[in-house]
């Protein structure tokens, strides 16, 4: 990260009593507002849904949302890019807030944006609490003054850790919630069988020979360790079967 760049924490909180405190990978698109947003007609995006771009001219994208599976035709400042899952950008102070107070997102949701300027103010808004991340002169980040770290994902790292409130109002928890990220295709599920007892199969189960095929041919269709493989009969004397 750009080491001249202002970042700000924003965490929704909703158990705590703190006072005000002033402290100094592929990415994804998301929108920032409901689409459309004045008017009856069913609405083709919902705020922070999850978005595919069809086509980017610069000043207006044409998106599907992952959620709705509808087309939008919409400026592009009605989306902001999300980084590492809880890095946005194109993101102001508000619509950030508006993000964190999704009912979607629980206590110690959050999110890391750009500061609009280096001196955007530390007001509390509802229950979302601001803290500004600052770089020291060898890059390195803090939030509260003796506890820094090397980059920011350590940062995160440590405050999602375990009791590592560590002066903020709450534990961080999740990133702030992104509609259609749970729509996204597991990666499937291998199974292996237990291993064939071979002493005791019969060779009728080993070699599965179709109706159609020749009976002269060396290759057959059968069984290794469970996984369906084709087995080749070699030359040699012992009529050995290869794989």
């Amino acid at each position: 990260l750009n080491s001249s760049v202002s970042m700000l924490l924003h965490v929704y909180c909703t158990d705590c009593n703190c006072s005000d405190i002033e402290i100094a990978e592929d990415s994804i698109i998301v929108a920032l507002h409901n689409y459309p947003s004045i008017g009856q007609a069913e609405l083709t995006m919902r705020m922070g849904d999850r978005l595919t771009v069809t086509t980017d001219d610069g000043d207006f994208m044409i998106v599907k949302s992952v959620t709705t599976e509808r087309e939008s035709y919409i400026p592009t400042n009605y989306t902001a890019k999300v980084t590492h899952r809880w890095l946005y950008t194109r993101v102001s102070r508000l619509k950030a807030v508006e993000l964190l107070m999704l009912p979607e997102n629980r206590n110690g949701s959050f999110l890391i944006r750009e500061s609009e300027t280096n001196t955007d103010p530390y007001s509390y808004i509802d229950s979302v609490k601001h803290y500004r991340i600052s770089h020291l002169p060898n890059g390195w980040l803090f939030i509260s003054p003796g506890l820094t770290f090397p980059s920011m994902q350590h940062l995160i790292n440590h405050y999602t850790g375990e009791d590592n409130a560590d002066g903020l109002c709450c534990k961080l928890t999740k990133p702030c919630y992104i509609g259609g990220l749970e729509n996204i295709r597991p990666a499937p599920v291998v199974i292996r069988r237990p291993t064939l007892n071979w002493k005791n199969i019969r060779r009728s189960v080993i070699f599965q020979q179709k109706r159609t095929e020749s009976g002269h041919s060396l290759v057959s269709e059968g069984l290794r360790e469970a996984i369906s493989s084709y087995l080749q009969m070699t030359e040699d004397s012992d009529l050995s079967w290869d794989t």
